[in-house]
Formats: structure tokens, C-alpha cells, sequence
């Protein structure tokens, strides 16, 4: 599962686990943080976020388009400075003064532009490394470990702002608009530890850092078995791939949105028994470790390895089942943001058995092409919100529900459901997230690699910009409206990939 990969993708995959990590922090209570900084509505701080977040993932293509000319590594050491200097800014305790709003201000500045320099074009990096004919077979399984290592730094993200907020505030009596202040001052903290991975190692990838005036007999090489045709051909199919990237997008984020609003209004917040272990974060990872174990037994070759997995297994697996066992009276109580939890940790177990079920397929020759499991992820996608419909049939619409909260009369569902879509999306995710990231490193004509993986982020944005839609539906009408739009659309992105398929897999050859 992870041998026989460069060993640059682990330096930059943990490069990029500490940016990530700095960046959902910041994320984490942002929206929070201009409420009580600055006084801002709810509407207001809404919508700077939600151009932020439109802002951050256009970026990269201009990134993109300058690491093409000046060279991949150059633009990725660029962005990392910049961001710093961006968690940097919010971290400093100005009050919610002009100067303060000016200041934060330019700190969003700093980390757009940062994260533009920094994100694809490390995303390039690692798909030049599967460049070479000797990993070019691995390079699906690199960039689900590279993207594993983006949902590492986010899992325990929102957890680590709120516990730095929570220590400062009760042992340093420091006020709850101040110790947002510490909150980003972690992510920049996370940053340095990017930093200085990315340069400890970075000989283990320098070679894979290929400017487009950089290792020029090489280019040369690869522009000649490129015509033109051939390269409006393959920036063709990538655009039609980042169509349906954004659909994708746009269906999986409503898990900030309409998801979260579904948590909020119709489950029940309260888990008892076994169930009330699933929203205690560190029993997640101890279940990914178990995870983790039962395949290492399997997939060690040395016998020391599998003692070791085999150790991992009992011990992570049996204190589980003994806090079952001794939890008939646990109650656990929750918010409905921690549903959202679900999502990194379900990606974080679930990477190596995907891997393991594709590396199998692979050897007896009948693994899918990236374009079908792209098609395929879609599917997933549709089925998550098939279960999500199924188990809203009974369901008032969302104005009845609130009546009947207020009420005290309301039905709500069991979290089972939520989660239970959370399951099915994150496979849908892994199916196409990094096999699409993985797609676009192939097929990217060698001058434009930056700008293509830009465009990828472009649709991530168009498809942030689109999750609005079904919001604007949830009110009066009924929630299989809301669900069916969503299983429309990954029905229909799933199609049109699937009558395309043959002239995608043809440009990856």
C-alpha cells in the first residue's frame, strides 16, 4: 500500500498536512471571529467568508500560470511566506478598530495569494515525481496518500483552535474576542513546521521541480511528441473533466450548508450507549488505527511488521470494545457542526482500503481508468443522497419542522443517518478528489501543468459558489426537492463522463 512510491511524496504530502492544518484552524472559527472581533451580522460575515472561500480557490490558477514560467518550487516557497505573513496579521490582537479591520483585510490578501502559490503547484510536484516510468503505475495510490495527508492536518483542526481558545481564556483570563487571536496564531505555528519539512527533504523531490525554461533538452523532448492538436485535444477533455468537478463540489459542500442545517433541525443530538463513542474524536482515531492495523497484518511481508500491526490491532481494537462494552449508560451530547467531523476521519480510515481494492484489481489487470472512477465517484455521490432522501420521506418540510421544534412535538432522526452519508460521500470523494488532482497531473500538457491544476481549484470555486442553490430551495418546499437536485446532478455529471469516457481514456494513455 505505501511501498514503492518516491520518497519525495511523503515530504511534500507532510509539507502539506501542516499547511492544511493551518489553514482549517484559521477556517475553523473564522466566521465566529468577525462576529465577535468586529461586530459583524450574520449575513455580513457570511458573505465575507464566502468570498474568501471563492477568492482562495481561484487563485491557484494565476499561480499556476507564473509557476509555469519561473518554476514549481520557486512559487511553492513563495506561498508559504505569504501565507505566514497572513496567519502572522490575524494573530495580532488589534481590537475591532479601522486598523484592525484594515489589517485583516490584508491578511485574507495574504493568504489567498499564499495559498494560490502554494497548493497546486505543490500538487504539481508530486505528479512530475510520477513522471518517471518507474512510479508512473502508482500514481492513483500517490496522490490518495498525498490527499489522506490533506484530511490529517484538518481532522484535528477545529478541535485545536477550540482547545488553544478554551486553555487561554479559563488559565490567562484572556476575553473570547482576544483569544480568537491565539487560534490564529497556531496556524502559523503549523506553518513553520511546513516550512521546515519542505526544505529538510526538499532533495528528495528537487528533481521533480521543472520550470518551463528549466531542463530544457527535456522539455524539448516532451513538445515535440505533443502537436498542437494534441494539446488543445488534452486541455479540452481537462476542461471537460473540471465541468464536472464542479457539480461534484457543489453536491459534497453542502455539508457546510444544507447538511449542517439538516443536523440542526430534524436529528437528534444526543447519542446513548456504543453510539455516544462515535463523537468523541479520539475514538475515531483509535478505530483508524485499528484500520490501519488489520491491514498492515495482511499486507507486511515481514513477520515483524505483522506482530507490530497485530499489536495495533489489540490494543486500539480492544480498548474500543471495552468502552463499549462499559458504555450502556453513556449519553453523548453534540452540536451540529460535529457532524462534520465524520468526513476526514471516514477519509483517513478508508484511503488504504480503497488503495488495497484498486492495487488488487490492478494486478489481475481490470482496474478502472481514472476518467471511470471519476464517473464512478459521481454514482457514490448520488447514492449518499439517496440515503439521505430515503430517510427524509416522513419528514415535514423545514417550516413545519421549526413549528413543530418549538412545539416540542418535532420527529427528529437518528445522527445514524447523517453519518451514515457522510460513509458514502467520503468514497465518492476518494474516488474522485485525488484520482481527478491525479488525472490532471497526467494528461496537463508539460507547459501549462501549473495553469491546468489551477483550473482544477477554479471549479473547486465555481462549485462553492453553486452550493448556495440548493440552500435557496430549503424553506417551505419539500426535502426530497432539495435531495433530488442533488442526485440530478450527480446522475447527470455521472452520464456525461461515462459518454465521454473512451476520448478522456484515450488522452491519458
Amino acid at each position: 500500500m505505501f511501498e514503492g512510491h518516491p520518497k519525495g511524496l511523503w515530504a511534500l504530502a507532510l509539507a502539506n498536512t501542516g499547511e492544511r492544518f493551518g489553514y482549517y484552524t484559521m477556517l475553523a472559527v473564522f466566521f465566529l471571529f468577525l462576529q465577535h472581533q468586529f461586530g459583524f451580522s450574520v449575513g455580513l460575515a457570511g458573505s465575507i467568508q464566502s468570498i474568501f472561500l471563492g477568492v482562495v480557490y481561484f487563485v491557484p490558477l494565476f499561480g499556476g500560470m507564473l509557476a509555469d514560467k519561473y518554476g514549481y518550487g520557486k512559487m511553492v516557497t513563495i506561498g508559504i511566506l505569504v501565507m505566514f505573513l497572513g496567519y502572522l496579521c490575524l494573530s495580532l490582537p488589534l481590537g475591532g478598530g479601522t486598523i484592525a479591520l484594515i489589517v485583516m483585510a490584508l491578511a485574507l490578501l495574504f493568504v489567498c495569494v499564499g495559498t494560490g502559490l502554494f497548493k497546486g503547484n505543490l500538487q504539481v510536484l508530486v505528479g512530475n515525481l510520477y513522471d518517471d516510468p518507474k512510479y508512473s503505475a502508482k500514481r492513483d495510490e500517490g496522490f490518495s496518500i498525498f490527499y489522506m495527508a490533506i484530511n490529517l492536518g484538518s481532522m484535528f483542526a477545529a478541535a485545536a483552535a477550540l482547545a488553544v481558545m478554551d486553555y487561554v481564556q479559563k488559565d490567562f483570563a484572556v476575553d473570547k474576542a482576544t483569544s480568537y487571536h491565539f487560534a490564529f496564531a497556531v496556524a502559523c505555528i503549523s506553518l513553520i513546521f511546513s516550512i521546515i519539512i519542505y526544505y529538510a527533504f526538499r532533495f528528495t523531490f528537487a528533481h521533480a521541480d521543472r520550470a518551463k525554461t528549466a531542463v530544457a533538452g527535456a522539455k524539448e523532448e516532451v513538445t515535440e511528441q505533443l502537436t498542437p492538436a494534441q494539446t488543445k485535444e488534452r486541455i479540452i477533455c481537462l476542461c471537460l473533466v473540471f465541468a464536472v468537478v464542479i457539480f461534484f463540489w457543489m453536491a459534497f459542500h453542502q455539508n457546510g450548508t444544507t447538511m449542517t442545517q439538516f443536523a440542526e433541525v430534524y436529528t437528534r443530538k444526543t447519542a446513548t450507549g456504543a453510539s455516544s463513542l462515535m463523537f468523541n474524536v479520539w475514538n475515531l482515531v483509535l478505530a483508524i488505527l485499528a484500520v490501519y492495523g488489520v491491514m498492515g497484518i495482511f499486507q507486511n511481508k515481514s513477520l515483524k511488521g505483522k506482530i507490530i500491526a497485530l499489536a495495533l490491532v489489540a490494543g486500539a481494537g480492544g480498548y474500543l470494545a471495552y468502552s463499549a462494552a462499559n458504555s450502556a449508560d453513556a449519553v453523548a451530547t453534540f452540536e451540529a457542526p460535529i457532524f462534520q467531523q465524520f468526513n476526514p476521519c471516514f477519509v483517513v480510515a478508508l484511503t488504504p482500503i480503497i488503495m488495497a481494492v484498486f492495487s488488487a484489481l490492478r494486478n489481475k489487470g481490470k482496474e478502472p481508468s481514472s476518467p471511470l472512477k471519476i464517473g464512478l465517484g459521481m454514482l457514490v455521490a448520488g447514492l449518499g443522497f439517496v440515503l439521505l432522501l430515503m430517510g427524509s420521506l416522513d419528514l415535514p418540510n423545514p417550516d413545519a419542522q421549526t413549528v413543530a421544534l418549538e412545539a416540542g412535538t418535532a420527529t427528529l432522526v437518528t445522527p445514524n443517518l447523517l453519518i451514515g452519508t457522510y460513509f458514502i460521500l467520503t468514497i465518492a470523494e476518494l474516488f474522485l478528489s485525488p484520482i481527478g488532482i491525479s488525472f490532471v497531473s497526467k494528461v496537463a500538457p508539460p507547459q501549462y501543468k501549473g495553469m491546468m491544476m489551477g483550473g482544477w481549484f477554479v471549479a473547486t470555486a465555481i462549485g462553492n459558489f453553486l452550493v448556495a442553490v440548493p440552500a435557496l430551495l430549503w424553506g417551505s418546499l419539500p426535502l426530497y426537492v432539495v435531495w433530488g437536485v442533488l442526485i440530478a446532478v450527480c446522475l447527470v455529471s455521472a452520464l456525461f463522463i461515462f459518454s465521454i469516457l473512451k476520448r478522456l481514456e484515450k488522452v491519458a494513455k
